[in-house]
Parts: structure tokens; C-alpha cells; sequence
């Protein structure tokens, strides 16, 4: 029993720090961070600790289309216990202003 609440504290702690450190990657283009821009749809974590990003961007057309995913599986990889990173990029639904957050409309005047 002590090891299912271990794991699944892990789990929680590994997914709040891919929160975090998605919140430190900006789109080369809009000077905000791509969660609260609305580019990332989901943040799975697995209880083995692999991290499942499935993602879009602003443009099928992006110049950081490449770039981006790298380097998300790159600073997510870095943290403690992360065994393995994979990022989906999808255009299903496509990315609006819709998905941004009140906090990334603010910051970009459209409130």
C-alpha cells in the first residue's frame, strides 16, 4: 500500500513540475509562455513516470515547428525520475485565440 501512494505522489509532483517548466518555454513569435498561450492540449504522466505531450501550434506554417518539441522533450527529460518524453504535435483541433488563458489575453491586450 505504501508504495501505490508513493507512486502516485510521484506522479502528481512530476506532473505540477512539467506545469512548470512548460511555463518557461516561449513561442519565438508571442512573448508568452506556450501553456498559457493554449499550445499544449494535454500533459499525461504515466506511473512508470514517462511524460506524453500532445501539443499544437500556432501555425501549421511555425518556424519553431522542429525546434519546439525538441525542446520540450529536452527541459522535461531533465527532471528527476522522468524516464522517457514524447511530444505529439496536432492540428486537430486546430489552436485559436480561444485556447489562451485570461492571464496571456491580458498580457497581450486582447482584454
Amino acid at each position: 500500500m505504501e508504495e501505490n501512494n508513493t507512486a502516485t505522489r510521484n506522479f502528481v509532483d512530476v506532473q505540477n513540475e512539467s506545469i512548470h517548466v512548460l511555463q518557461t518555454i516561449f513561442d519565438p513569435e508571442i512573448p508568452v509562455n506556450i501553456y498559457e498561450l493554449g499550445l499544449i492540449y494535454e500533459v499525461n504522466v504515466s506511473h512508470e513516470l514517462n511524460i506524453e505531450i500532445i501539443m499544437s501550434l500556432t501555425s501549421p506554417f511555425c518556424p519553431a515547428a522542429q525546434s519546439m518539441p525538441e525542446e520540450i522533450k529536452q527541459k522535461l527529460g531533465e527532471i528527476n525520475g522522468v524516464k522517457e518524453v514524447t511530444v505529439t504535435v496536432t492540428f486537430d483541433p486546430p489552436w485559436s485565440q480561444d485556447l489562451m488563458s485570461e492571464s496571456a489575453k491580458l498580457q497581450l491586450g486582447f482584454l
